[in-house]
């Protein structure tokens, strides 16, 4: 199939699945989606290619056509990374920055470490080992929470400012941090001959401090352009231009693309908002990213869906998924509550913040483009149906789930 034939049947296949939620199911709109998907993977695995116009067969090939890893990494993540950053508030973030940095970085790493040691620990137990570092791996891939999941969320939910701040914040930013770990132990797997310490701190040093730098860069020379003229249709053009074209830069100089478009739409959203755009481009920009976020999302939660059809099921990878959703819980709670008790020493919290905190660090489809983009073999396919047990407990018990929490403890 050519790639406007299944952006075509993807398309049409996520805007039957969003009517069908609206019109019977009325959950959020991302998760209603994705369960609708889900269901129709489920009935299609079990009835094969049945229905009209060979639907099954259809839906199957388009599946498989699917790069998911390079769909949503290499193009949908710049802009929706992009229209996430260009709506947080810079001056919100600056004054959690020390709690967003710690969770981001500190966090990340306690939670790889902590799921990476328990899996090999369980695997061990029940006699179906798996390497340390493939452990590792499947640590670094599950433990950031995924900023598409967890914006869509929040936007069904009710939180304070500051709340929000944090959850998007840290979410923005452990993205680009889980990726960077990912890829060190990745390198490790794939040639341990080249890995040493000084190389490992290089890498790290230069996707992250690298990637900033080149946000900071392309959305000072965006917001640059954006105050010699007022005309929005050009003023969003160069938005486009610095999301995707920053993201796509960013991978050629090898630094972290995450943390490139984050850092370029937090200065246009800020700076760029208060002096270079008139009402009329605020309202037009607003609209425009609003709905790029929207659809793209709805059409990657439509594929975690459909990913299904693609898995290759066994026992051992399906009972790792199972019981590694208590360990990336009780890891997110360590990773989260020990650098908040230390950063209550100089930093006021909300009594339940630790609570939302780890209820609310949703996992999505970047988790799942990550271990796709292992290389293949056995353990690739365990930790892809393990990694996808995960996401779908995350997305939807802890998505649906969170507004009724963040209620309940709000009456406490």
């Amino acid at each position: 199939m050519t790639l406007l034939n299944i952006a075509a049947i993807l398309t049409a296949i996520t805007a039957l699945f969003a009517w069908f939620n609206q019109q019977f199911l009325n959950l959020p709109a991302t998760i209603g989606v994705m369960l609708v998907a889900l269901g129709v993977s489920l009935l299609l695995l079990l009835l094969g290619s049945v229905g009209p116009f060979n639907l099954g067969a259809t839906v199957l090939t388009v599946a498989h056509s699917i790069d998911f890893d390079t769909t949503l990494l290499h193009g949908m993540l710049s802009f929706l990374l992009f229209a996430g950053a260009l709506h947080i508030n810079l001056e919100d973030l600056l004054k959690l920055k020390w709690v967003i940095a710690s969770l981001a970085s500190v966090g990340v790493v306690l939670s790889t470490l902590m799921v990476g040691s328990a899996v090999w620990l369980l695997l061990e137990l029940i006699g179906a080992s798996l390497p340390y570092l493939y452990c590792l791996l499947f640590g670094a891939l599950i433990s950031p929470t995924d900023p598409i999941a967890v914006a869509a969320t929040l936007k069904t939910v009710g939180v304070s400012r500051s709340l929000e701040t944090k959850i998007a914040g840290e979410s923005l930013f452990n993205d680009g941090v889980g990726v960077v770990v990912f890829l060190v132990l990745a390198g490790m797997v794939t040639n341990p001959e080249s890995v040493s310490l000084t190389g490992t701190l290089k890498l790290f040093l230069q996707e992250t401090v690298g990637g900033a730098l080149l946000g900071l860069s392309l959305g000072y020379f965006g917001y640059r352009l954006l105050r010699t003229i007022d005309n929005y249709q050009t003023e969003i053009l160069i938005t486009l231009a610095v999301a995707l074209g920053g993201y796509m830069l960013a991978l050629e100089l090898h630094v972290s693309g995450p943390i490139c478009v984050v850092i370029a739409g937090l200065l246009i959203g800020n700076r760029g908002r208060t002096l270079a755009m008139s009402d009329k481009t605020k309202e037009h920009i607003d609209a425009f990213w609003e709905l790029i976020d929207e659809t793209l999302n709805m059409v990657l939660f439509t594929l975690i869906g459909l990913e299904l059809l693609t898995l290759d099921f066994s026992l051992t990878a399906l009972v790792l998924g199972l019981v590694a959703i208590p360990i990336v819980l009780f890891s997110r709670l360590f990773s989260v509550g020990l650098p908040v008790l230390l950063l209550r020493l100089r930093h006021s919290f909300s009594p339940n913040v630790v609570k939302i905190l780890v209820w609310g660090g949703i996992r999505g489809g970047i988790s799942i483009a990550l271990a796709l983009s292992l290389p293949a073999g056995a353990e690739r396919s365990i930790l892809v149906m393990a990694t996808y047990v995960v996401v779908i407990f995350s997305i939807s018990v802890q998505g649906l789930s969170l507004g009724p929490l963040l209620k309940r403890l709000d009456q406490e």
